[in-house]
């Protein structure tokens, strides 16, 4: 009986520790490229060295961890072409091109870096020109990679380029607000550990009824 009770023990243990562990999933530190949509950011389907805009049209970018483009941060802001051109007269022979450049947040900062405040630009560039040569026409210094990624916009991040980072992220019931501090055991875990607590009661009683 004694051996029947351990052997209980040991299996009420087994799911709460590997339950009490956080699942690991991975990001990439990278420059996200989006394209506006009346007011709502689409996600790019090429890159700004390919893309070749319109005049009038309006282009993002935003410096954040995420594991995919469908996870991908959006540029923050409402700003328009309207509003971002206002001071930009039309030109023959060139277009004008909104650009919004989102540094994004601390946590997606580098170690030791702190993003810049975001900003607008709008890029007056001949009319075969590029995003990237918009792009660069208003925010040196740019840098890219050996793969044409771009790394930086006007000199953030100072190094690193679409390097992968290491999230971990602890599940949550969807009817539960996640606990504001994580740092002691969660409630889950206590109720287990009194679970096991009187499986470990039950073996000594049952310890003493055989003695």
């Amino acid at each position: 009986m004694i051996r029947r009770a351990a052997v209980l023990f040991l299996a009420a243990l087994l799911p709460l520790s590997a339950g009490a562990g956080q699942a690991q999933a991975a990001g990439y530190r990278y420059w996200s490229f989006w394209e506006q949509d009346g007011t709502a950011w689409t996600y790019a389907d090429q890159g700004p060295s390919l893309a070749r805009p319109a005049d009038g049209d309006v282009h993002g970018f935003r410096f954040s961890v995420s594991e995919n483009s469908a996870d991908a941060t959006k540029p923050r802001g409402t700003a328009d072409f309207d509003t971002i051109c206002a001071q930009t007269p039309a030109v023959d022979g060139r277009k004008r091109v909104a650009l919004v450049i989102d540094f994004g947040t601390p946590a997606d900062a580098p170690s030791g870096e702190t993003p810049p405040a975001g900003r607008t630009a709008c890029a007056q560039v001949p009319e075969d020109a590029t995003t990237a040569e918009a792009l660069a026409s208003v925010a040196k210094p740019l840098r890219y990679d050996t793969n044409a990624l771009l790394c930086a916009i006007a000199g953030y991040p100072e190094k690193g380029c679409g390097e992968q980072v290491s999230a971990e992220k602890a599940p949550a019931p969807a009817e539960e607000k996640p606990e504001p501090d994580d740092s002691g055991p969660s409630v889950g875990l206590m109720a287990g550990i009194a679970a096991v607590a009187l499986l470990g009661a039950a073996a000594v009683w049952q310890a003493r009824r055989r003695a």
